[in-house]
């Protein structure tokens, strides 16, 4: 079992096989995170198996993913789909740095319930629009929305969602990046990162203050997720839309599936109760 080691952070000792199980499964996830989000779908339920409460695994599911989102950023502007000069782009990130750290000062007032509920059709929604929604290329379209209007309207909200609860995040601000700013799958992909990115520095801050990540997870796999998120990045870059566009969908519809088969979830409950019955 984890042992506690201290109270300001949380140090707690692993055996070697756990910390490798974290560090592999970070490489999984921050090769899928860099591609399509959603890496916490795998990160997360690793954490627990691993002996983490619920609380300290969403603290370190942050840890790892922050530097994870961070590696993806850094490559995608290296290879010139961000522009890091420009005010735009640090004005958008700003927009979702902010709507993050207003979402976790939030938590403690937010109807968590309705949200696990509603989500997964979200997502699956997502899903289709992705499937079935107009084509996706690596060519830059005309904006809907001005750079200012996206981050009232996308950044600032997305982000106060990611901060607030978190599952999906990333989808949306694809979805909204394609949908409302105009951008090609690589480039989109590109300032999702980014704006990921901003939120989860966020919400890091408002855990790191709290005291509830727990460093030696963390870190094991935050290291597998700085080689994950080079992989996915490259494979992103290499691939284009061939591989952005599929890998929405699965991530969407895993992330819905595996959100509403929980058994806090209505749909997960019912299924809980009829094969209890059957049986």
């Amino acid at each position: 079992m984890p042992r506690l080691a201290s109270a300001s952070g949380l140090l707690l000792s692993f055996p070697p096989e756990t910390l490798l199980l974290f560090a592999l499964s970070g490489v999984v996830s921050g090769t899928i995170d860099a591609i399509a989000g959603g890496g916490g779908l795998i990160a997360l339920p690793v954490l627990l198996l691993g002996g983490l409460d619920p609380a300290s695994a969403v603290a370190t599911n942050k840890l790892q993913g922050t530097l994870g989102t961070a590696t993806a950023t850094a490559r995608f502007a290296r290879a010139g789909l961000l522009d890091l000069r420009a005010a735009e782009t640090w004005g958008l990130a700003a927009s979702s740095f902010a709507g993050s750290i207003l979402g976790a000062l939030c938590i403690a007032f937010a109807p968590i319930h309705v949200m696990r509920v509603g989500l997964p059709f979200l997502l699956i929604a997502v899903a289709l629009y992705f499937a079935f929604g107009p084509r996706m290329s690596d060519i830059d379209v005309t904006a809907r929305l001005s750079p200012r209007a996206f981050a009232l309207c996308a950044a600032l909200p997305i982000g106060f969602y990611d901060g607030l609860f978190g599952p999906g995040a990333g989808s949306f601000f694809m979805i909204a990046i394609v949908g409302l700013a105009g951008l090609g799958a690589l480039r989109a992909v590109a300032r999702t990162k980014l704006l990921n990115l901003a939120s989860n520095v966020a919400s890091l801050l408002v855990f790191l203050a709290a005291g509830t990540i727990v460093w030696s997870a963390g870190l094991a796999m935050a290291a597998g997720a700085f080689v994950g998120a080079r992989i996915g990045s490259a494979l992103a870059l290499k691939h284009g839309v061939g591989l952005v566009k599929p890998l929405l969908v699965v991530v969407a519809l895993a992330l819905a599936l595996r959100l509403m088969l929980d058994s806090s979830h209505p749909v997960g409950a019912a299924l809980r109760a009829l094969t209890g019955a059957s049986a």
